[in-house]
This record gives C-alpha cells, sequence and structure tokens, in this order.
C-alpha cells in the first residue's frame, strides 16, 4: 500500500509540475528554463525513488552509483525527451545485490510514463572502447553524479575516463565523425531543408553536441585531463551559444505542441513559432519566412563549426580520408596554403586586395578544400572594406564563370553564401537567401536548391548511372557551360518577389544582374531563354513525347541544337534538385527521350531512334518469323507509342497473352522493377476498363505512378499500370501476389464488387492531412493531336483520384487512348489522350467532361 501511495503522490507531482513548466514556457518562452525545470523535477523524483528502493536495502549503498548521462546528464531534459540513466557498479556481485532495487526503481519510473533509457555497467566495463557502440562512450562524456556511492563516480569521472580519452582518442573521435557524417548524408549534406528535424539535420542540436564532443575529446587528448573551458574561440562561442539558446527554445515549442518527442519543424509549426515570437531577441512580430531565415542562420553557425572540427582535427579522418588530405596539402601556392584540407592565407593582409579574395573561391572550386578557421575570420574582417568598393562588370563576370565552370563549384558557391560574400557581390540573390516556399514538393531551400544544381551537373562525370553518362556527355559538348550554370544560379530568384509570376520575375532579376556584371548581349539572350524556358521541358512531358506534333511544337519553340542541350540539362537537374526522389528512372528516360526526338527534328537528320518503329517490327519478325499473319493482325492498329514504350521481347509477350484471350478473357502479367510494379493487362476492350482497373489498385491501396493504355484494330486492350505499393503488401506477403491478380481478374469479369472494395478501403483509411491547397485545374487541347483531344487535370493528390477521373470520363462516352500520370508533391497533374467513338472530342462535350469533372473533385 505504502508503494501505491508512493507512486500516485509521484505521479501527482510529475503532473502538476509539467503543467507548471508549460505554463511558464508559454508564458516567456526560455527554452532553457523549461530544460532545468525538467531535469530538476526528475532529478527530484529519482531521489525519492532511491530512498524508498535503494537505500532502504543498504543505507550506505557502497559500490553502486546513480547517473545521469546524455542529455540528462547535460542537464537537457526536454518535455518528452528519454532519461538516460546509467546504473553503475564496482563488481558482479554489487550488480547482483541491488538488482531487485534496480528493477523496481525502473518500473516506477516506467509507471510514471516517463521514457527511460537505462544502462547498466560495472566499473571495468566502462574503460573499454566499443567500437560498435561509439555513442556510450560518449555519453559518458556528460555523465554526473545523482546517487549513491560518490567515490564510485569519482572514480569514473576523474581517472577512468581521462585515462580512456588518452588511450582511444584517435578511434573514438574516428567513430564519432563517421557516425556524424552519415547521418549528414541521410539528410542531403544540407541544413536547408523546408521541414527540418531541428535535432538530427545538419545544425541541430546534434551537431551542437558533436561540435562540443569533438573539442572537448581533443582537449582530453592533450591535457590528460577535464578542460577548465570551451577550446572555442569566444566570437564563435557566443554565437553558438545563441544557436543553442534558439534551439533549445524551439524543440521546448516542438515538444509542447505536439505532445510527444517530435522534433519536427513542419510549415504548421512554423507558422506557430513565428507568431509566438520562439526564440525572437525581441518583441517584433516576424513572418515564417523571416523566422525560418532565422533559424538558418543559427543552423549555419552550428553546420560550420562542426564542418571545421571534423576537417581540423586529423584524428577524426578515416585512412581514405587521410591519404585526401594528404594529397590536397600538395596544392599549396604563392597565395595559398593547403594544410590537413583547410585552405590558409600565405599573407594575412592579402584580402585587402578583392581579386586575391576572388581568386581563393576560385581555388576553392577548383580543389575543393574548405576555409580554415583563421582564414573565415579574416574574410569577415575585411567585407566591410569589400562593401564599400565591391568587384563589378566583366572583372566580375569573368572570376566568376571561371568559378562556375570548376568541379566543385557549388562548394565555393556555399562558402561565399555563409560568409555573406555572395549576396555582397550579387545582390540579386539575396532575397531567395534561405527562402522557404512551400509547395511541398521541393525539399530545399530556394538558394540551395540552385547550389544543387549546379552541383548535379557537376557529378555527372564521376557517376555510374547509365542516365547520367549520357547527359555528362552532351554537358561535355557545350560551347558555353557557363552560361547554363549562371541560368542556374539565378532561374528561380524571381520566388522572392511576392504575387508574380516567378519566371517572369527570375527574368527581370537577370537582366538587371546581367546588367551590372556586363554580360556580352548574345550570352545575355542565352541564359534568359534558359530562365525564361526553364519549365517548357517539364511541360512537354505531359503530353505525348512520341508524338511528331508534341516533338515539332518543343523543338521550334527551343531553335537551336545547343540551346536544346542546355535546356535539357537544365531541366535534368533543376528537377534533380527538387527532392532526392523527383527524378526517378521514367522521368529521366523520357527527358532523354524527349531530347533525341527534338534534336532529330532540329538536325533533320534522321538516326536509329527516329526510325526504331522500323528496326523493331523487323526485330519482331525475326523473332516470331512463323506468326506470319498472326503477327501482322495484333500489331495492326496500334499507335507508334506502343512500338516506342515496349521492347520487343515485350510485344511478343503481349502477342503470346493475346493468343490465350480464348481459354481466358483476362491475361495478367505482374512483375516488380528496382523503383516499383508493373501490372500488364490483356483482354478485349470494353467502356470503363482503364477506370475500373485504376479502381482496384486503388482498392488495394496501390500508388499508380504511370500508366500505358492501347489498342488494336482487333479491339484487344494492353494496358500497362506501374505502382507504388503503399503498405508493402505485395512486398512481405509473396502469397498475396496470387490474391491480388485474382482480385484484378475478379472484378474485370464483374465477380467481385469494386464499390465494395473501394469502400473497405476508404474506412481503413484516414485522410492524410493537406498541407497545400491545390485549386483544380481542368485544361484541353486540341491542337497537340491531330487524332486526339488533350486533358489535362491539376488536382489535390489523394487516394483513388485516377479511378475517379477515369470513371467519369468513361460515364462521358471518352476512350482514353493514352495517360500520363504525374505527381508533385500534394499536386497530381494527369494527362488524358481521348476520343468519343474514334474521334476528337467537340466543344460542347469538353464543357461536359469539364463540369463534371469539377463537379466530381470537389467531393472529398
Amino acid at each position: 500500500m505504502a508503494t501505491s501511495s508512493l507512486s500516485s503522490g509521484l505521479r501527482d507531482v510529475y503532473l502538476s509540475e509539467s503543467s507548471r513548466i508549460q505554463q511558464q514556457f508559454a508564458a516567456a518562452g526560455s527554452g532553457r528554463s523549461s530544460i532545468r525545470a525538467r531535469t530538476l523535477l526528475i532529478e527530484n523524483i529519482l531521489q525519492t525513488l532511491w530512498r524508498e528502493f535503494v537505500t532502504g536495502a543498504n543505507s550506505n549503498s557502497e559500490n553502486f552509483a546513480l547517473v545521469a548521462t546524455g542529455g540528462f546528464g547535460r542537464g537537457w531534459l526536454f518535455p518528452y525527451s528519454d532519461i538516460d540513466l546509467l546504473f553503475l557498479f564496482a563488481d558482479r556481485e554489487s550488480e547482483q545485490q541491488y538488482a531487485e532495487p534496480v528493477r523496481r526503481l525502473s518500473r516506477e519510473l516506467w509507471d510514471l510514463k516517463l521514457k527511460l533509457s537505462p544502462a547498466t555497467r560495472m566499473l571495468a566495463e566502462c574503460d573499454r572502447f566499443d567500437p560498435n557502440n561509439t555513442e556510450f562512450t560518449i555519453s559518458l562524456l556528460d555523465s554526473r553524479y545523482l546517487a549513491g556511492d560518490r567515490n564510485l563516480f569519482d572514480r569514473l569521472h576523474q581517472k577512468l575516463i581521462p585515462r580512456l580519452i588518452r588511450l582511444e582518442a584517435e578511434p573514438l573521435l574516428q567513430g564519432l565523425a563517421e557516425v556524424t557524417r552519415a547521418r549528414h548524408a541521410k539528410f542531403g549534406n544540407t541544413l536547408f531543408h523546408l521541414e527540418p528535424n531541428i535535432k538530427e539535420a545538419p545544425g541541430g542540436l546534434r551537431d551542437y553536441n558533436v561540435a562540443g564532443w569533438l573539442a572537448l575529446i581533443s582537449a582530453m587528448e592533450k591535457l590528460h585531463d577535464w578542460p577548465e573551458s570551451s577550446s572555442l574561440r569566444p566570437p564563435l562561442r557566443r554565437q553558438m551559444e545563441a544557436a543553442l539558446d534558439f534551439l533549445i527554445s524551439v524543440r521546448c515549442f516542438l515538444h509542447f505542441r505536439h505532445g510527444r518527442d517530435d522534433n519536427t519543424l513542419t510549415w504548421e509549426a512554423q507558422d506557430a513559432a513565428a507568431e509566438a515570437g520562439i526564440g525572437a531577441e525581441d518583441a517584433s512580430p516576424l513572418t515564417p519566412a523571416d523566422w525560418m531565415r532565422v533559424y538558418y542562420g543559427h543552423a549555419r553557425v552550428v553546420q560550420r563549426t562542426v564542418a571545421q572540427l571534423l576537417e581540423e582535427i586529423p584524428a577524426a579522418w578515416s585512412s581514405v580520408y587521410r591519404q585526401l588530405q594528404s594529397w590536397r596539402s600538395r596544392l599549396s601556392n604563392s597565395d595559398f596554403s593547403v594544410v590537413d584540407g583547410l585552405v590558409f592565407l600565405q599573407q594575412p593582409s592579402a584580402l585587402q586586395d578583392p581579386e586575391i579574395l576572388l581568386r581563393l573561391f576560385h581555388f576553392i572550386a577548383v580543389h575543393g578544400v574548405r576555409l580554415g578557421t583563421t582564414t573565415e575570420y579574416r574574410i569577415e574582417q575585411a567585407l566591410p572594406a569589400l562593401a564599400a568598393t565591391p568587384p563589378k562588370g566583366a572583372e566580375l563576370w569573368l572570376y566568376l564563370q571561371e568559378a562556375l565552370l570548376q568541379p566543385h563549384a557549388a562548394d565555393a558557391l556555399r562558402a561565399m553564401h555563409s560568409l555573406r560574400l555572395l549576396t555582397l557581390l550579387l545582390p540579386e540573390l539575396k532575397p531567395i537567401d534561405s527562402l522557404v516556399i512551400r509547395d511541398f514538393y521541393h525539399r530545399f531551400t530556394v538558394d540551395e536548391h540552385s547550389f544543387l544544381a549546379i552541383e548535379s551537373l557537376h557529378r555527372l562525370q564521376q557517376s555510374q548511372s547509365e542516365w547520367d553518362r549520357r547527359y555528362a556527355e552532351i554537358l561535355s559538348e557545350l560551347e558555353y557551360p557557363e552560361l547554363l550554370y549562371l541560368a542556374l544560379l539565378l532561374h528561380d530568384t524571381g520566388k522572392a518577389v511576392p504575387q508574380a509570376n516567378h519566371v517572369d520575375a527570375s527574368l527581370d532579376i537577370a537582366s538587371r544582374c546581367m546588367d551590372r556584371l556586363d554580360v556580352d548581349p548574345a550570352e545575355r539572350a542565352t541564359v534568359l531563354f534558359l530562365i525564361g524556358n526553364h519549365l517548357e521541358m517539364s511541360a512537354a512531358l505531359r503530353r505525348d513525347i512520341f508524338s511528331p506534333d508534341t516533338v515539332a511544337a518543343f523543338a521550334e519553340k527551343v531553335g537551336t541544337p545547343e540551346r536544346l542541350k542546355m535546356l535539357c540539362l537544365l531541366t535534368y537537374a533543376d528537377i534533380k534538385a527538387v527532392n532526392p526522389e523527383a527524378l526517378t528512372p521514367w522521368k529521366a528516360e523520357n527527358v532523354w527521350q524527349l531530347y533525341i526526338a527534338a534534336a532529330n527534328y532540329l538536325n533533320r537528320s534522321a538516326d536509329q531512334r527516329v526510325h526504331a518503329g522500323d528496326e523493331k517490327l523487323a526485330r519482331l519478325r525475326s523473332l516470331a518469323p512463323v506468326a506470319g499473319n498472326k503477327f501482322k493482325a495484333f500489331v495492326e492498329g496500334f499507335p507508334r507509342r506502343y512500338l516506342r514504350v515496349h521492347s520487343a521481347e515485350e510485344v511478343m509477350q503481349h502477342m503470346g497473352m493475346a493468343a490465350l484471350l480464348g481459354a481466358d478473357p483476362v491475361q495478367l502479367d505482374l512483375k516488380r522493377g528496382r523503383h516499383w510494379y508493373e501490372l500488364t493487362l490483356v483482354t478485349a476492350d470494353r467502356p470503363s476498363l482503364f477506370a475500373i482497373l485504376a479502381g482496384v489498385l486503388a482498392a488495394w491501396g496501390m500508388n499508380i505512378v504511370k500508366a500505358n493504355a492501347f489498342s488494336n484494330q482487333a479491339n484487344i486492350v494492353v494496358d500497362s499500370i506501374f505502382f507504388t505499393d503503399r503498405f508493402r503488401t505485395l512486398e512481405l506477403n509473396f502469397s498475396e501476389w496470387n490474391r491480388f491478380k485474382r482480385s484484378v481478374r475478379d472484378v474485370l469479369l464483374g465477380e467481385t464488387d469494386l464499390t465494395r472494395m473501394l469502400q473497405d478501403r476508404q474506412r481503413s483509411e484516414k485522410n492524410a492531412a493537406t498541407k497545400v491547397k491545390i485549386e483544380t485545374r481542368i485544361d484541353f487541347d486540341q491542337t497537340s493531336s491531330s487524332a486526339t483531344t488533350l486533358l489535362q487535370v491539376i488536382s489535390q493528390d489523394r487516394p483513388r483520384l485516377l479511378h475517379r477521373i477515369a470513371s467519369a470520363l468513361s460515364r462521358h462516352d471518352c476512350n482514353i487512348e493514352i495517360a500520363l500520370i504525374d505527381t508533385e508533391g500534394q499536386m497530381a497533374i494527369d494527362t488524358f489522350y481521348l476520343t468519343s467513338a474514334g474521334q476528337k472530342l467537340a466543344s460542347d462535350h469538353c464543357r461536359q467532361i469539364e463540369r463534371a469533372l469539377l463537379e466530381e473533385l470537389k467531393r472529398e
């Protein structure tokens, strides 16, 4: 009964104090105060439980100590963060002696709904570094005494840990560096995410701790003891502390907002944080975009500090990295010295000459080295004088184009941007500095997106991807690649202009920028063409790229082969820089196919690609010499696109499936590719066939990413649906493959009720939160195709969307000849090539369909 009373009392205390801490945070917004208060609250609870369960068993509690580690050891207990505890024993005997008190104490904490992360060690076990568990040794660096045998803790803290660091500093630093670099890689090695994780992302709280650990381990290795103060220079220390204050307040805000350990700064959270002034130094209100700029500013300080420490501490290097840095150290010249991969000035006063500063960043662009801490400091000191008389005109353009052409141009641009030098030289970039544009498709800020696009082109030469090598080839053929890189740098500057078409605004900004740079008129025209048309190729991909009309219209707009190459590469880079998943193999292939078709049109020279249909027919005849009339009857009437998108072997497979329709009227084939599943259907054509097929996949929870629908003169349909398995049903249950195909067959034959299947799926799913509101747009195009009417539907992406659209089209007597499915974030962009009774749609028919679709898509 006493234990029950204790638990009830502690629960009341914990709930009331937690509520008070949250109220104080809401009133004052001080994250530091909140984490101190929760740390003290948990310490008091632990002291109470210690007295109840441990000292009651042994009043001296010798050979057993309770130690706070990790965030708890630092005194950083966020509202819903784990409580890191170490149960430290002198030996195995004492561990066994206190096993029951430890079990009861832990159970009480779990009963209080506290997230406990306990570790149990004997003192001797803490004296060994486990390379597979770097985290535990790192956690000891933040160890703090809570209760029990103080002498035992002192032996750990004052003797064992310093000795361990002295002996194992190098592998420990390497392990910490490896874990840090791997974590950074998961976030694309950039802090400029639109919805960052403020704990784990580059520049977040984890990086702040890594900076402290790197400096601490390095100092302890030299001193053989705990240092008295931080080794960071005072100006940087002040910046880091300001960043820490901000990040702590933001994480507390997120925990209180979500009621759990959720550290993602979503758009909704950004709005609320900006409105509440979280982390703000003054009371002036900030827009969410400006508040995020404050976040990026603090994160940039933290990320730069970590990057510099990882470079400056040789013990943190891997063997491969050590060899690279050794090679880089040979790059020194009369202006710059390279030591351990960091570049320094040979003459500290040299930066009084702006030309030396420009040559420094050209040097970085060529060799991929980083600025040393002292070099950064000297650049910051030189900026005010440079701002008074900045380089401009043709001289600046000469240095800029030379830097843009180098393999590490993006690294140089980021370094210049981080030090505010880039916006000093190119003030047109200042409005997009750390600019967040909310479209749920782009993952990075506008400025980082541009740097990533430039970087993706420079990385083409090292890529092993088949598609990348093709793009690398046309990049090597460009006469003036610097113009392409300048266009990428400026192509989204207009996104900072409110309520404006960003392409038109970017053109205006780029024009003014090139005025200042004295860019040659012909070069200027090329850059403006690329910026003005940087969305054209993506738009053309939403048409049938195998249609001669589509190719001709696109090629006429581009005009010359050189511009076509540039626009193709710009499109590749622009899509690739959106997010890691944006440039799918299918999209990369389509960009390339459109480029080849347009290049042939412009060159007026037929090659194998243009006449691939003829060669493929010859290939098909060679594969089926005895098929004769059957082969001719099967391919007769299919559009040219059918032979373009399917290999000869696939066409033969389809013909074989068609031959079996007499025995089974629904022929299905299911294959798993690298990125998606492909379902092929061969059957007799019938009304609503495509809509029914899309509905079955929706009922199974599949997400359709691409579809091709073809029919021949014999009224045989070949539909190919490419889809992803949202719930991994097929991946985790191979037996489900047959059930899935049987379900498709049964619905198509009318043996299973599709409506009921869809209703069951709808009941089992909760609608995902809509982050961006997409207004539905219906557009018809009667000019792009001579035989069909094009319909483009832009709408909010949602489950069963394709089924609903296709069903509405079927109800209005439309036959879907081709379906092109595309999704950008939460925006679905679907294009359909339609006929009715074998003809293009009449104007009245189009208006009826538009009204029907708008009404259909109003409903959730």
